[in-house]
This record gives structure tokens, C-alpha cells and sequence, in this order.
């Protein structure tokens, strides 16, 4: 696997920071939802971009942003993500990290370490619907646990939630709420067909806002701050 992609600064991906993006290739889902088809399918057919150059790169770049958001794919795949956390740390630069999840040992490695400023969990579903993401077995124990991680750990954090018609209707928002209640925050995202990895997936109508609204009121009485996002 390794890093794959490497981009510029965005005002968006790293809380009231200006951040560089770093992607990695492979992941442990296959959602039909999914904006980076070739991160998830065919990593091997990406070149990994140079570690030397990416941390030569970020030097340079620390003069004009905070951080650096590590993205994917599913980065707690790659055992070169710890040793990458702890070289842009020694940069200065704060890290946020986008997972799944699915890897909680990592997670707790790295949470430990404090090479972690701010973590964002992708909850894609009821948890008791997760086999439906992906052609191989998925452990849901894991996201449990990682869930559970999050809650009981320091690190400042969001849960987030594609909402995608078919896949998180009211009943799965309810089932969500049991293993997120008292969270700090959970964004409800709004699902955008265009460029999804399923071509079937791409014929899908999005929610209305006014269904978002609902399921982000019925997250508020777990959750203390539930925000939407896309409308």
C-alpha cells in the first residue's frame, strides 16, 4: 500500500486549519457509496509517492498550514502509518486521521502515543448491517470497540455518517445512537450519487433535507452536537 496521493491545502478537511492531504491506498470495505474507487480497488496500479518527498514537502509547507489530514483508503491498514505520524508530529504540524474503524489496535497504538490531534470515525451504517459493505467478512466488534476508544479516550473527535438512501434510513440512525450516545459530535453528511464506486449506487436519489433534519434530531437527544452536512 503506502501513500498514494499527496495534495494542497484545504480549508475544509481539518477543523478551522488549513491542512495538507495525505491519501492511502487499500481498505477493508468496498462501499458502493465510495468517492476514491481506485484507492479501495486497485491500489497496486497507484504509485506510492515518496516518503522522503512527502516530509520534504511538508517542511516546506509548514509556513502556511496547521496540519495534515491523513485520508484514504483506509490508512490503519499500512504498518507505515505510525512511523509517518511521528515525523510529521516532529514537523510541528497537527494530525487528523479519517478511519473506518475496523483496525482498533492501531488506533489504540497511536491514540497512546499521542501522534493524534484530532480523529474522525466513519460510521457507514447500523453496525449490524456492515456485511452488507463489503464481499468479505467484516468485524464488527472492532468498530465497536473503536467506538468505544474514541468515547473514553481525550482526543477531540467527530463521528460521521454518509446518509445514503436504502443504507441509513431512521431505524439505522436509532441503532447508531446506542453505540454513539453522549458523543461529542456526529456529522450527518448528505450522500452525493455523481461519482460513486457502484454504478447502481450513482442512480440512487439523496435523502431530502428535511429527512436529514429528522435523523439529525433524533441523533440530538444522544449526541451533543449533530451537524449536517451537503445541503
Amino acid at each position: 500500500m503506502g501513500v498514494k496521493g499527496f495534495q494542497g491545502t484545504s480549508l475544509l478537511d481539518y477543523p478551522g486549519k488549513i491542512a495538507s492531504l495525505v491519501f492511502f491506498g487499500g481498505c477493508n470495505l468496498s462501499c458502493g457509496f465510495c468517492h476514491n474507487p481506485s484507492l479501495v480497488l486497485a491500489p497496486e496500479e497507484l504509485s506510492d509517492y515518496p516518503m522522503a518527498a512527502l516530509l520534504d514537502e511538508l517542511q516546506e509547507r509548514r509556513r502556511f498550514i496547521d496540519g495534515v489530514v491523513i485520508s484514504g483508503g483506509e490508512p490503519t491498514l499500512d504498518p507505515e502509518l505510525p512511523g509517518l505520524l511521528k515525523e510529521i508530529k516532529a514537523l510541528g504540524l497537527l494530525v487528523k486521521l479519517d478511519t473506518n474503524g475496523l483496525a482498533p489496535a492501531v488506533l489504540e497504538n497511536i491514540m497512546g502515543l499521542g501522534l493524534v490531534d484530532y480523529l474522525a470515525l466513519d460510521l457507514k451504517t447500523a453496525p449490524e448491517r456492515y456485511g452488507e459493505l463489503h464481499s468479505g467478512p467484516v468485524c464488527v466488534p472492532s468498530l465497536r470497540k473503536s467506538i468505544r476508544l474514541i468515547l473514553e479516550g481525550d482526543i477531540p473527535y467527530e463521528f460521521r455518517t454518509t446518509c445514503v438512501p436504502g443504507l441509513v434510513e431512521e431505524e439505522d440512525i436509532r441503532l447508531l445512537c446506542e453505540q454513539v450516545r453522549g458523543a461529542q459530535s456526529w456529522m450527518l453528511q448528505q450522500f452525493v450519487p455523481q461519482h460513486a464506486m457502484d454504478e447502481g449506487v450513482q442512480t440512487i436519489v439523496p435523502h431530502c433535507p428535511e429527512r436529514l433534519e429528522s435523523f439529525a434530531a433524533l441523533a440530538r437527544n444522544h449526541v451533543q452536537n449533530v451537524g449536517i452536512r451537503g445541503l
